[in-house]
């Protein structure tokens, strides 16, 4: 069934006068056992008041010197009956953000214009969407967000004081330029070693997931099966990681921008216990992911983009419905223009794709799209945008191997790589190692100010490459789920021999309504 989900980058911020003005004496908060945790604001140069400094942590804050000792991993995820989807939403760009401030957990900021418009654009992507109940941090520039989502939904949203942003104490407050001056190598910590960055005695990161591990058990136990939450940017990076079994090394690996959309799949396991954990997506933004941009608060000098080749047409005799050796049917040709439009924004050189037919095909509609780009006037040249296939960028002979009928399975569930056999999976997971080294060794070749290569391939190589650029295993292959003409970036601040961040899995707003719809009815028993 074709979605109805918006375009997001299409539609026009909207001019709102909704914003809230907020005055606060004091900044302290109730957590759900009663006890206070205090915020800790410096005085600061700036439009924002000057606010004196909190007095020390003191005993009441025993759960907080608790979480410097506890593992997260220890924090076990509690069984769910039935199939569950999380939709995490960071909050609109709040007056802070603007500022280049650092929040952390203080509740000093609201919504800007753009952060309020980011909103109503999040509510117009999710407005189709079937959501049971809506979890919110309390901060004000969460909560405003939340609203604007939830719009005239009747259901009562709840708050919990866990999903705060990161507490970063004697932070709270200052500039970027500030923090940088006055704390000097503990600011660069922060910068280059958050997991090991302490502050007034506090461990940030760790005691963050920690405190979003916990969140999970609220959630997970909630009655309900399609649930929203609306929080911010490291607390729903620590959600993601916690709920997937990764630890704080990821911190700043899997981005969250403002209005940013990510989707956890939870499938109870037939022997019980904790449940089967996808991310079906992750980042999807209100704006386009491939336009300028940081990565994680840092300037990125290299991208790849993943793109997962369109529909193809029916083979009566497959069991593979992503199968490339066929061509594009009619929604994989609409799929691969929607995707050769959104990457206008960024000039190729180069494009790289398996020799699959799809895959070719696609590569194809994006490369006419951007040599045309530059050619509107009479006078002008044509762009040339090289093409290359890659023979390790062929797994269609892999897949196909399988005694699996994933046809019979449409639209395919969360995790499909999970229903192939260990050989394939083996066979598969081996090949994605040599293609992605052979990728990052082309991207270290490009050119020129925009270091970007595009990559055309099957979502199941693209889902094992992602998992390479992780440092995961093949087991994490069913932790992973692409979209047939979805696409996905990874950015590398430190260049191709660096650490890879990724920037979104499984973007498909581009699609509009071909795309596949965030949730669906939760009325039967399906799984998600």
């Amino acid at each position: 069934m074709l979605a109805t989900a918006l375009t997001p980058h299409l539609f026009p911020f909207h001019k709102t006068n909704k914003l809230r003005h907020h005055h606060h004496h004091h900044c302290r908060y109730r957590r759900g056992n009663d006890q206070t945790f205090r915020i800790n604001v410096v005085k600061s140069s700036s439009s924002v008041q000057e606010i004196k400094k909190a007095p020390p942590v003191s005993s009441d804050s025993s759960d907080e010197r608790k979480e410097l000792l506890t593992s997260w991993e220890s924090i076990g995820l509690p069984p769910v009956k039935a199939a569950k989807r999380v939709v995490l939403v960071r909050h609109g760009q709040s007056t802070w953000n603007a500022e280049g401030r650092i929040q952390g957990s203080s509740d000093f900021s609201v919504l800007t214009s753009k952060g309020e418009s980011q909103a109503e654009t999040s509510r117009q992507m999710l407005l189709d969407d079937s959501f049971d109940v809506c979890f919110s941090s309390p901060l004000i520039r969460s909560k405003r967000t939340a609203e604007i989502i939830w719009d005239s939904r009747s259901e009562e949203i709840i708050t919990d004081s866990n999903l705060r942003e990161i507490d970063l104490y004697s932070f709270q407050g200052l500039l970027k330029n500030e923090g940088k001056a006055r704390y000097g190598a503990a600011y660069r910590q922060w910068q280059v070693d958050a997991p090991n960055f302490n502050i007034d005695g506090h461990y940030p990161v760790r005691e963050l997931w920690v405190r979003a591990r916990r969140c999970w058990t609220k959630i997970l136990t909630h009655k309900s099966r399609s649930i929203l939450v609306v929080a911010h940017n490291a607390v729903n990076q620590a959600l993601v990681a916690t709920a997937m079994g990764l630890g704080t090394e990821y911190f700043r690996i899997l981005l969250q921008s403002n209005c940013g959309v990510s989707v956890l799949d939870f499938n109870p396991k037939p022997e019980g216990g904790s449940p089967d954990i996808c991310l079906n997506r992750l980042n999807q933004t209100p704006g386009s992911p491939v336009s300028a941009g940081s990565s994680g608060g840092r300037k990125t000098s290299m991208r790849i983009i993943l793109v997962s080749h369109g529909f193809p047409q029916n083979d009566a005799e497959g069991t593979d419905p992503f199968s490339g050796d066929r061509p594009l049917n009619m929604l994989g040709i609409i799929q691969a223009q929607k995707t050769a439009e959104l990457l206008l924004d960024v000039k190729l050189n180069t494009i790289v794709s398996s020799s699959a037919i799809a895959s070719v095909e696609t590569a194809n509609a994006i490369s006419r799209v951007q040599e045309a780009a530059d050619c509107l006037g009479a006078d002008c040249v044509p762009r040339y945008v090289e093409m290359k296939q890659i023979p390790d960028f062929d797994v269609e002979n892999i897949l196909k191997q399988t005694k699996q009928d994933f046809t019979r399975s449409l639209p395919l569930q969360s995790g499909w790589l999970k229903g192939y056999e260990d050989e394939i999976t083996t066979a598969l997971w081996d090949q994605s190692g040599v293609a992605w080294k052979s990728l990052l060794e082309k991207l270290s070749k490009v050119s020129g100010t925009e270091n970007v290569a595009v990559a055309v391939g099957h979502p199941a190589l693209h889902i094992a490459m992602m998992g390479h650029c992780l440092n995961l295993t093949k087991d994490w292959l069913g932790s992973f789920h692409l979209d047939a003409g979805s696409f996905s970036v990874v950015d590398f601040p430190d260049g191709s021999t660096g650490r890879g961040v990724i920037r979104c899995i499984n973007y498909t707003a581009h699609l509009g309504r071909w795309s596949i719809p965030i949730t669906r009815s939760t009325l039967d028993d399906e799984d998600f």
